[in-house]
């Protein structure tokens, strides 16, 4: 159960099944190659160095990229890029989006990917770190918490209000991967965020909702227990699911699901280190207790758009989100995508469809 959770939990696997040719339970302050872990206050975010810096594209010439740091209503620092075209013309007003990553992943990855180019097309993105994870702040280190992730969308909303150049009425939202399902949670509670878009949606809040009656009360037992073992430890229990350092191959020994993650996670593609799988065994406690999407039905008359792999695992996600969604809302297809596709091949990524979106939506 405990490898399942971690795990599982990261976002990395759908089955349970641990990578095992790497996978093995430390403390939390034995983690290193984090530069987040080296902070002076436990709720501020760790200033990136120079030298520790690693994303897995290529900026844009066009487009400017800015660290920016700001507090969530908790008080945890965010550690976030803000891009902006260099053409932009700060006496006018533009519209803005806030993009979070999969569970587990950090902004240097799909979330970077997808706001350099969509600053490109005229938006103010701002691409984050969420609470406890790469260099935003919080202790302990890769903890999981349905209402901080989804808080984490609403204090982007802050800071780009505050930003003269953005239009507070035109701010919408995307989450890739385990970060949809926070962004629609955060939209259900924040009528700020005028747009709403998922891309290959994960409610990694239905994990630990899907069980009832034994099979349920089994799991808060060794959850219990592994929260003793925290408090006696004096550290929490978490799992890394990569390795430390890219590889060139995948191992042949796992299923379809779990080489799909590791062949973006794992290899040098989308590898980084503030993004090894991790998260505490105990997150579990709060996913299954606060689930993300109680009041999808409420985000209308605000737009959703669903955007999936044809081939993604994962399509079943957001066909239940749709399901429960209220109109206005929108399901996209993209023809010969996975799931991990759409966290950084820009040939799949639907662009043209992310623009049109939000621009209509903002029209409106």
């Amino acid at each position: 159960m405990k490898r399942f959770v971690t795990i599982l939990l990261a976002g990395i696997l759908a089955t349970g099944i641990s990578v095992t040719a790497y996978s093995k339970s430390s403390s939390l302050n034995n983690k290193k190659g984090a530069a987040a872990m080296a902070q002076e206050s436990p709720n501020l975010a760790a200033r990136t160095a120079a030298s520790e810096e690693h994303y897995i594209f290529e900026l844009s010439d066009n487009v400017k990229r800015e660290h920016v740091y700001y507090k969530n209503r908790y008080g945890i620092e965010i550690a976030a890029d803000l891009y902006t075209s260099k053409n932009i013309d700060k006496n006018k007003k533009y519209p803005a989006i806030v993009i979070g990553p999969p569970f587990g992943g950090v902004k240097e990855q799909g979330p970077g990917v997808y706001a350099n180019e969509l600053a490109q097309r005229g938006f103010v993105v701002i691409a984050f770190d969420p609470s406890y994870h790469g260099y935003s702040g919080g202790q302990p280190r890769m903890t999981g918490s349905t209402d901080i992730y989804a808080e984490d969308f609403s204090a982007g909303v802050d800071y780009l209000g505050t930003l003269k150049y953005v239009d507070r009425e035109k701010i919408g939202a995307i989450g890739i991967c385990g970060s949809g399902g926070f962004a629609l949670s955060a939209a259900a509670a924040d009528a700020r965020i005028k747009a709403i878009a998922t891309s290959v949606m994960y409610d990694i809040s239905s994990f630990g909702n899907g069980a009832t009656g034994e099979a349920r009360q089994q799991q808060l037992d060794e959850l219990a227990k592994q929260r003793w073992e925290d408090v006696d430890n004096g550290y929490p229990q978490y799992s890394n699911g990569y390795p430390s350092a890219p590889v060139e191959k995948i191992p042949e020994d796992l299923d379809p699901i779990t080489a799909e993650f590791f062949s973006f996670y794992g290899t040098k593609r989308g590898w980084h280190q503030n993004a090894l799988g991790n998260v505490t065994a105990t997150s579990n406690m709060s996913l299954m207790n606060f689930p993300s999407l109680t009041h999808i039905s409420e985000i209308s008359p605000r737009p959703i758009l669903f955007v999936v792999g044809e081939n993604a695992h994962s399509k079943g996600f957001s066909e239940t989100a749709y399901a429960n969604a209220s109109e206005p809302k929108e399901m996209y297809e993209v023809q010969g995508a996975n799931h991990v596709d759409l966290y950084d091949d820009t040939s799949k990524i639907p662009f043209d469809k992310f623009e049109e979106f939000f621009k209509d939506a903002f029209k409106k």
